[in-house]
């Protein structure tokens, strides 16, 4: 009785939380779904955009980025809830300086929030083993599938890569700066069909 409570009481903080997501976006869906070109060109000027906010903030950045065998880059991640929040992106992978496909990422979350805020992240496929595992999955999990590193960045913009063991690394761009001491356990991706 309580676990059936709790699941439709979810159920529809969730489908709130996916209007309330869905009336931040700048696009109306009919207007995005009807040129799929369009969307795909407004996502990858994004992504050029992204990428030179993150190698002004954090230089050393451009030097992972050049070793990453691919790189997901979600440039407008939005976030919002009340009480339960939930978040959603699309974004595309580049591998070999070329656009490999375009993906959305969402999560659910339960706990103290209210609000809402736009982010984006990013993530780099360090091995040819876990970018290979990324593009045969139908659906990859941040903790499922993959674990990952969010990397931390000093006080002067530089990069903490003493400590990088994960074949996976990934940074969170606000419109502040990076964010370190953040998880991105549950953050799931799956393959948008544009």
């Amino acid at each position: 009785m309580y676990r059936r409570d709790f699941v439709l009481k979810t159920a529809g903080a969730l489908a709130a939380t996916g209007l309330i997501l869905s009336g931040c976006t700048t696009t109306s869906p009919s207007a995005a779904s009807a040129d799929p070109g369009k969307r795909r060109r407004e996502i990858d000027t994004s992504i050029d955009s992204t990428l030179a906010r993150l190698t002004t903030a954090a230089p050393r950045a451009r030097e992972l980025l050049s070793k990453a065998n691919g790189v997901l880059v979600f440039p407008n991640v939005i976030a919002a809830g009340f009480g339960i929040g939930g978040q959603y992106g699309e974004g595309a992978l580049r591998a070999g300086n070329r656009t490999d496909g375009y993906y959305s990422t969402a999560s659910a979350s339960i706990g103290l929030q209210i609000g809402a805020q736009s982010k984006a992240l990013i993530f780099l496929f360090m091995t040819q083993d876990s970018l290979n595992k990324f593009r045969n999955s139908n659906g990859w999990a941040v903790g499922g599938d993959a674990s990952v590193a969010v990397l931390k960045i000093g006080a002067n913009g530089d990069i903490d890569t003493t400590s990088i063991t994960s074949s996976v690394l990934a940074f969170v761009l606000t419109n502040t700066g990076l964010m370190a001491n953040l998880t991105l356990e549950g953050t799931k991706v799956s393959r948008l069909s544009i």
